[in-house]
Order: structure tokens, then C-alpha cells, then sequence
């Protein structure tokens, strides 16, 4: 993607289901599982490089010996800074205590990270600081072993408000206004009233307070501790916690909005928000490894045990498409057959826009992950021109000579690498007119290959602002002087701000929503905006569940296409010579390639949850009044 969107963040859990001297025996270290939490880590950095953590738990420890051990890091690589912490410490310990090398024992007891249960995140700053407290995992402490909790997840709440007022309500103090300390708090007063409770039990049954705790640990039913704390969420999300004596969980958001998967057999239990990742991590099938259920939680309890939990009712299934166009890896199976499906179904609309003219047309694509789609466009482009041969030389019967014939089979789609990133020029210039300048130069190209009268068409993921599109990468292209260059993005026009965990709050920041403001301006129907913003004034007290997204009014007057020429428009820099034209997916042939993930709000303004609604009317009204705030 062109365009910089901060977004997600990736979740990874293991449990170990033998003791350490198994994996000693069979892999020829105790450190197998922070091993392998290194490498899910690693392979799910795409989802998160601002900042890493790391928390495990040891099983069965003696009072007194430390359990729980956690490490984060916002450093400029955090997954190998927070590992690298680890394995310095590691190696200390074995360096001052020989007779730990071949003792699993010792080992457990006395070094900090090696243990049973095992959880990392990684994340993007979407907005706040990005200092390391504002880093997963999240740990709530506590004397009594069972009511420490460790928490990470790949969330965005809509509801932090009135999540924040219940906890208020049960007479808490949390100590910042964030969804991650409000969900933690939440589960966190359950988790003590379920104890609690439980203790109380086992006193009247006679038991100690010593006694107790072993049983407190197996009575603790994890799933109805969910069921409490889940009960007003909302928001899209793959929610990991691990409590202090071994039980430990992922819930998955009732709308199937955020990915959560499972791989699971008699060594180990894993949780990932990948699947490739796991497959490649352990080495397993694709069938192995399976999605975990919207609203459901796996449960895994402190004994081993796997258990399955219906936590929230399931909604309309709305897993986000875009996981499916950017975020996640293209390494999935169906996810790489779905970026190609995209970019097949985009052919028809490229052919027109070069009146099928693949003879002077150059295709490329902007990289990174833009490539799978390419490729899909590229098979339908040579199906299309095979087609045409075929036809050539059957009209011409038996006048054709074999030169000719032989020119006609020659041809093919012109294929190039055009544009190519250098570095990332962004961050360290804030001064405006400077930064413009570096930004022009992110991306370099590919000269000697495009003609005067060549068409250039070049395919990105989407085009979310446009800013990096106007200000570098069409202004790159343009040096290569093509007849026309035609922008084709494998998503359908963003038009809706997201609140599920992806960096794209305001509304004014979308290049579609710029497009139809100033096509409502040509038409002399600006008053609609107008309109917009009362309807959505008139809603801020009502229930989530009554509000409308009255935003979508803003689009309603115009036809797809007239919003794509506008940002046509937009987006040509007044130095371009060559035509510029952008295309866009729509929306049909999105749902055609992703048939299971029907998360298509950003483009429709269909959000899954009722706290949508409610956060792109909020997004509209901030941009009336002119509040650089966020919608949630």
C-alpha cells in the first residue's frame, strides 16, 4: 500500500502440554517454546513494528519462586530488541551457573522467561503514545496466584466510554482511560468475584487457605468469567489472556472481525492471528490449523485441558476484507488466492480504460503487496490476448504467412518492475514544505521501458488518502512520459472511517470523502452536508442499537464512477502531463473474491457492530465543526 496506515496488531500463544525436560529430550533445549514465540513473532511482524512484548508463566512453582516474567520493548526493531533482552539474560544465568546447562529443573526455577504457558504481541501505535506502557501485554497484579492476569489482543473498542462508566459503576479506579485497561479491569473484577466465591465454597467445606488454592485453580471456570466481562462489548477483536496459575484463553469478537487461529496436539496448544504463521512455525498442514469461531473462546485450563466456549452469540459473520487485500500474510492459501481473484476481476475495467489496446500498455504494480493482485491481472490479461490471437488467425485462414504467424503468437503482456521504494523518508522532517519533498522521492522508477505512446498501468492494494499517490508516486511515474498512466486499486473507494482496530479515524483524511464533498459542490448540493450534520446531531443521545449512519448521504447523489474520475482529478498534480485514471474494485467483486469476508464497511458504510454507526456520525460531526479528534 502506498498510502502509510497504521493498523492491527498480532497475538500469539503457546502452551506447552509436557514438562520442559520433554522438549529438552526431543528438540535439545527447554527454551523450545520462547523459541518458537520468537519465530510467530517474527513471521506476524507485518502486523505490528511500533512496538513487542513478551509474557510467560512457569507452572507449579514453590511460594516464593518467581512465575511470571514479561519483557516490551518500543525500540527500533522490538521484537529482536525484547528477544534479545531474553537471551542476554539467558546466557548470563548459564554463564554465572554451570550446573544449570543439563538441570531442566534448575533452569525453570532460576531463569526468568522459560515456562509452560507463553504469550507475545505485536503492535502498531495507532494513536496515543507510543511509549513501552503502552505496550501488550498488560499485567494486573496481584498476591493470590489466581487473579493475576496478563492481557494482549489485536481490539479496537467503539464503546470505551460506557465500558469505562461500568467499571466506574462497580466502584473502581482504573488508572488510565484506554479499551486495554478497561478490558482488563473488566475481566480482572470478575475474575476476582469468581475466586472469591469459589474460596468462600471451600472454606465451608472445610479447606485452608492453603489447601484451597489447588482447588480453587481447577473449580475456576474461565468461560463464565467471559461471559460476564464480555457481556456490553463492542468492537472487533482477538482478545489473549493468561492467568497467574495456568488457565488461559483467546475470545474472539462475536462478528468474526478480527482473525484468531488454533493448531493444536498432544505436545503443544497454539494461538495466532495467522495461519501461515503456524503452519510454517510448526510445520503443519493447512487443514491442521483452523479459525476460530466468532464469539467463541479456547479455553485452555491449567491441567492441559482444551475446552471450546459459545462466550457471545454470533453475529452476521463480518470478517474484515481488508485483512484480506493488505494486512495479512499473502503466504495463506486462500488469502493468495484471493488477491489474485482481485486482480482478475479488475481486468474488464482496464481493458476498457486502454481500449484494449495490451499492444503499447506496460503493466506493473506498486510493492509490495500489491503483487499477488498483479499476478491475477496479468493471467486474465494474457487469457484476453491469447483470445485475440486465436481470433487473428483464424480470420485470416490460410492467407496468413508463417512470419506473420509467428508475429501474432508473439505477442504477449508487456510486464515491468516500475516503480520501486527506497527507504521511508518520512518520519524525521516535520517542517511541511521539506517533508513534501522527501516524500516525492520515496519511490524511484524504472526508466527505458515505457514509449511515448505506451499506456501504463500500475495496481496498488488501495488508495486510502491519496497522499503519497499525488505527491510522489504519480509525479515518478510521469517521468517516464507514458501516453496515460491508469492507477487500479484491488479495493473498492474507502469511504468510512474504521473503529476496529485500523489507523483511519477521520473522515476528511479519505480521498473518496474529498471527492464527493467537492462533486456535491459542482452540483450545487453542498446543503447535503449540512442536512448530514443535523441528522447526526439528532442521534447523540439515542442507543447505539437506534442510530443510522446518515454519512452515507454525502455519496448517495453520485455514481461510482463520477467519484473515481473526481479523484482522478484530485490526485493529478497540475506538473503531470500524461491522462490520469483510477480505477477502483467494487464492491460486488470484492464479496466475489472474498466470498467469506464480508467486512466491508470502510467501502459501504455496512459496519458489523451497532457502535459503527454511532462512530461515523461522531466522525462526521468533528469534521463539521472542525474537531481533529478522534471518533471513539
Amino acid at each position: 500500500m502506498s498510502d502509510v496506515l497504521k493498523h492491527e496488531c498480532g497475538i500469539a500463544v503457546i502452551r506447552l502440554l509436557k514438562p520442559l525436560e520433554y522438549y529438552k529430550e526431543k528438540y535439545g533445549s527447554a527454551f523450545y517454546g520462547v523459541n518458537k514465540m520468537y519465530l510467530m513473532m517474527e513471521k506476524q511482524h507485518n502486523r505490528g513494528q511500533d512496538g513487542a512484548g513478551f509474557a510467560s508463566i512457569k507452572l507449579d512453582t514453590k511460594p516464593g519462586e518467581r512465575y511470571i516474567s514479561r519483557v516490551r520493548s518500543v525500540a527500533q526493531q522490538p521484537i529482536q530488541d525484547i528477544f534479545g533482552q531474553i537471551n542476554e539474560r539467558i546466557n548470563n544465568e548459564l554463564t554465572a551457573h554451570p550446573e544449570y546447562a543439563n538441570n531442566v529443573a534448575l533452569q525453570k526455577r532460576n531463569i526468568p522467561y522459560i515456562g509452560e504457558l507463553l504469550l507475545g504481541h505485536v503492535r502498531y501505535g495507532t494513536f496515543g503514545k507510543n511509549s513501552v506502557e503502552s505496550v501488550h501485554p498488560f499485567l494486573r497484579q496481584n498476591n493470590w496466584m489466581h487473579r493475576n492476569l496478563i492481557m494482549a489482543g489485536n481490539f479496537n473498542m467503539t464503546n470505551v466510554k460506557e465500558l469505562f462508566a461500568n467499571l466506574i459503576q462497580l466502584g473502581q479506579h482504573p488508572k488510565e482511560y484506554t479499551d486495554t485497561i478497561t478490558i482488563m479491569e473488566k475481566i480482572g473484577h470478575f475474575l476476582d468475584d469468581a475466586v472469591s466465591k469459589i474460596y468462600k465454597d471451600l472454606k465451608k467445606e472445610g479447606y485452608n487457605k492453603r489447601e484451597a488454592s489447588p482447588l480453587i485453580a481447577e473449580r475456576l471456570k474461565v468461560g463464565k468469567i467471559l461471559k460476564r466481562a464480555a457481556k456490553n462489548w463492542d468492537g472487533g477483536y482477538a482478545m489473549a489472556g493468561l492467568i497467574g496459575h495456568g488457565d488461559s484463553f483467546v475470545l474472539r469478537d462475536p462478528a468474526g472481525i478480527r482473525p484468531a487461529y488454533y493448531y493444536k496436539d498432544d505436545e503443544i496448544v497454539v494461538v495466532a492471528s495467522e495461519r501461515p504463521v503456524i503452519q510454517t512455525v510448526f510445520n503443519v498442514s493447512f487443514d491442521s490449523v483452523k479459525e476460530l469461531d466468532p464469539g467463541q473462546a479456547i479455553i485452555i485450563k491449567k491441567s492441559g485441558e482444551v475446552r471450546f466456549k459459545q462466550i457471545l452469540e454470533p453475529l452476521e459473520r463480518k470478517s474484515c476484507s481488508f485483512e484480506r487485500i493488505y494486512f495479512s500474510r499473502g503466504s495463506d492459501a486462500e488469502i493468495y488466492q484471493e488477491r489474485k481473484m482481485l486482480g482478475k476481476l479488475l481486468m474488464p475495467k482496464v481493458l476498457d480504460a486502454i481500449d484494449n489496446d495490451t499492444k503499447n500498455t506496460v503493466f506493473s504494480y506498486i510493492p509490495n503487496t500489491a503483487e499477488t493482485s498483479f499476478f491475477g491481472m496479468i493471467e486474465t490479461a494474457e487469457a484476453y490476448i491469447n483470445k485475440k490471437k486465436t481470433r487473428t488467425i483464424l480470420n485470416g485462414q490460410r492467407s496468413l504467412s508463417a512470419e506473420k504467424v509467428t508475429e501474432i503468437l508473439s505477442e504477449r503482456a508487456r510486464i515491468e518492475k516500475i516503480a520501486i521504494k527506497d527507504v521511508k523518508l518520512r518520519t524525521f522532517i516535520t517542517e511541511d514544505s521539506s517533508r513534501d519533498d522527501l516524500v516525492a522521492h520515496v519511490y524511484d522508477v524504472t526508466y527505458g521501458v515505457i514509449k511515448p505512446e505506451d499506456n501504463l498501468v500500475i495496481i496498488d492494494d488501495s488508495i486510502v488518502r491519496g497522499t503519497t499517490l499525488k505527491m510522489s508516486i504519480l509525479k515518478m511515474l510521469d517521468r517516464l512520459n507514458p501516453k496515460k498512466i491508469i492507477v487500479v486499486s484491488s479495493a473498492p473507494q474507502i469511504r468510512y472511517p474504521d473503529c476496529y482496530g485500523i489507523d483511519m479515524a477521520n473522515l476528511e483524511s479519505l480521498v473518496a470523502f474529498r471527492a464527493a464533498l467537492d462533486l456535491l459542490k459542482d452540483a450545487n448540493k453542498y446543503h447535503i452536508v449540512e442536512e448530514v450534520y443535523n441528522k447526526c446531531i439528532s442521534q447523540t443521545d439515542l442507543d447505539d442499537k437506534h442510530v443510522q449512519n446518515f454519512v452515507k448521504e454525502i455519496y448517495d447523489p453520485f455514481t461510482d464512477e463520477e467519484i473515481s474520475d473526481k479523484i482522478s482529478e484530485l490526485l493529478s498534480h497540475e506538473s503531470i502531463d500524461a491522462e490520469v485514471k483510477i480505477i477502483f474494485q467494487s464492491v460486488e467483486n470484492l464479496h466475489k473474491a472474498c466470498p467469506d469476508h464480508l467486512g466491508d464497511w470502510y467501502f459501504t458504510g455496512n459496519y458489523p457492530t451497532v457502535g459503527g454507526n454511532r462512530v461515523v456520525n461522531r466522525a462526521f460531526i468533528n469534521f463539521y465543526e472542525g474537531n481533529n479528534e478522534r471518533a471513539y
